[in-house]
């Protein structure tokens, strides 16, 4: 297969992941939320998943192109769920404002994400090492979304 339609289908995966997040954006629901001090300010989300998500990309290009034979296809199918996780936390958080569900959900995406890097690491140190800045921030937004669930319960509280 062609390196620039392989790169295209990890670009599409992560925008694909990534466009739950316009789908289900913060709103005012999350303006009320009681949120430690160390929340990073709005404007940084933008500009900090745009990368993370470049480097998502990136990785599984980088990975598939360095992959020989079959050795491929578990290591994507565990970086597609990462994806899955990924994508889903803003339908849970925004969406439905279950920030319990939603840490769940942070907390299987920092695990599939270990995994991936672990599996990717023999491959192509590469591919591996491009996902340990997301790792960081996967585990400090983890943090973050249990922070507010012990400051603001699992559900949104009623009108």
């Amino acid at each position: 297969m062609d390196n620039w339609l392989i790169l295209l289908i990890f670009i599409v995966a992560s925008v694909a992941s990534a466009s739950t997040g316009a789908l289900f954006p913060p709103g005012q629901w999350y303006k009320t939320l009681d949120k430690p001090s160390w929340t990073p300010p709005d404007w940084l989300f933008a500009p900090a998943w745009t990368l993370f998500y470049a480097l998502l990309a990136y990785a599984g290009y980088t990975f598939a192109t360095s992959a020989q034979g079959g050795e491929w296809l578990f290591p994507l199918v565990i970086f597609g769920l990462h994806l899955i996780f990924n994508g889903a936390w803003s339908a849970l958080f925004f969406g439905i404002k279950r920030i319990d569900l939603a840490l769940v959900d942070a907390i299987l995406m920092f695990l599939t994400l270990i995994l991936t890097i672990i599996l990717f690491m023999p491959v192509s140190s590469l591919a591996g090492w491009l996902l340990v800045p997301y790792l960081f921030w996967v585990g400090f937004a983890s943090a973050l979304n249990y922070s507010m669930l012990r400051r603001n319960g699992s559900a949104p509280k009623p009108a």
